[in-house]
């Protein structure tokens, strides 16, 4: 089930809400917060990728974005930098190159470039205050020369659209593409 998301960029969608259920178990012993929760397909797959290193997933995750019309018309596909660094691969990266590899469309991993930590945004609700942290968090790598092309900024997952907003502005300010289109493997079930 593909969502459209709304944004300033040209076009975006979700893959999927990235869970249908949760349910609050309460403390567990180590004092962490516990859910019950019931993942999509699409949902299942990037929690395996994110949280299991789970590698076999990732042809499943292309077929569900190969299905969108127009991947293979895209000058790049630019991930969205991770907000996590110290993961032991980026599941952004991951599926970026294996889209690149299977469309033939050039992979960017580094075009766009973060300045600042934004790993606080997770705890923040205003989402004006999410916009101001992320006003200045990221730059242009100079290497690409973007201009006048339609790119593919990939997410793993939409929650307010604010780091997507960053990117897409610039995206268009400063590298001058010529349209931003926007996939998200999954989206929070949030107001937002």
């Amino acid at each position: 089930m593909t969502i459209e998301i709304h944004g300033n960029w040209k076009k975006g969608y979700a893959l999927d809400l990235h869970t249908q259920s949760s349910k609050y178990l309460g403390v567990d012993e180590t004092g962490r917060d516990r859910f019950d929760t019931t993942h999509t397909k699409i949902g299942e797959l990037v929690y395996r990728l994110k949280y299991r290193s789970d590698l076999t997933v990732i042809p499943n995750i292309i077929d569900f974005i190969l299905a969108i019309e127009g991947i293979q018309k895209l000058g790049c596909i630019i991930p969205a930098p991770p907000s996590n660094i110290k993961r032991q691969f980026q599941p952004v990266f991951v599926v970026g190159r294996e889209l690149s590899q299977k469309t033939g469309v050039p992979f960017f991993q580094d075009a766009i470039l973060k300045t600042k930590q934004t790993s606080q945004l997770k705890e923040i609700e205003d989402p004006n205050e999410r916009e101001r942290i992320l006003a200045d968090a990221f730059e242009i790598n100079k290497s690409y020369n973007l201009s006048g092309m339609n790119v593919l900024v990939i997410d793993d997952l939409y929650r307010s659209g604010a780091t997507l907003k960053a990117i897409t502005s610039i995206l268009y300010n400063k590298a001058k593409v010529k349209n931003v289109y926007v996939i998200t493997l999954t989206k929070t079930r949030s107001r937002r």
